[in-house]
């Protein structure tokens, strides 16, 4: 992981990157590095804020990372070499490329801005998208569903949530 903070890091020296994607991509980082589901959502029980009329979603790890390429192939080559993924499916119409092992773990997309996380995916236990409505509206959240997020909600910043 020593070598991905670097490189990230670097990139954030030379304005490769902005301060905000350095802090999404070291908290992605950080996530990815998950608990055991277990764990968080003891935490989550415990918590002060937590409500006992809102049941906990307790994530499985990230699903998958969504990148704005401006090159789609070259992207698709970098990430095939560092990580020997293979290409799962491609959607020609959106111009989007998934790439992973036995799942998605990479999607390339090109549009503008690029070099930005687009947007991530975390799994969820037992998903299930109508109880997973309920149970964010509840929070004061607004499930949305697109061809390009999935189903979703923006965090705080306005980050792109998508649940699996």
């Amino acid at each position: 992981m020593e070598p991905i903070i670097s490189d990230m890091v670097q990139r954030y020296e030379r304005g490769g990157l902005t301060r905000r994607q350095l802090i999404q991509g070291l908290a992605m980082l950080v996530a990815a590095a998950e608990a055991p589901a277990q764990q968080a959502a003891q935490q989550d029980a415990q918590s002060p804020a937590a409500s006992p009329d809102i049941q906990p979603i307790v994530a499985t790890g990230i699903d998958h990372v969504s990148v704005l390429a401006s090159d789609v192939e070259r992207s698709k080559k970098f990430y095939q070499d560092l990580f020997s993924l293979s290409v799962l499916s491609e959607d020609k119409e959106h111009g989007i490329v998934r790439l992973g092992r036995k799942r998605v773990i990479v999607s390339l997309r090109k549009e503008k801005p690029y070099g930005r996380v687009d947007h991530f995916g975390v799994g969820v236990e037992g998903f299930n998208k109508e109880a997973l409505t309920k149970n964010l509206q509840a929070r004061g959240l607004k499930p949305q569903e697109n061809w390009q997020y999935g189903f979703f909600v923006k965090d705080p910043d306005g980050v792109n949530v998508q649940f699996i």
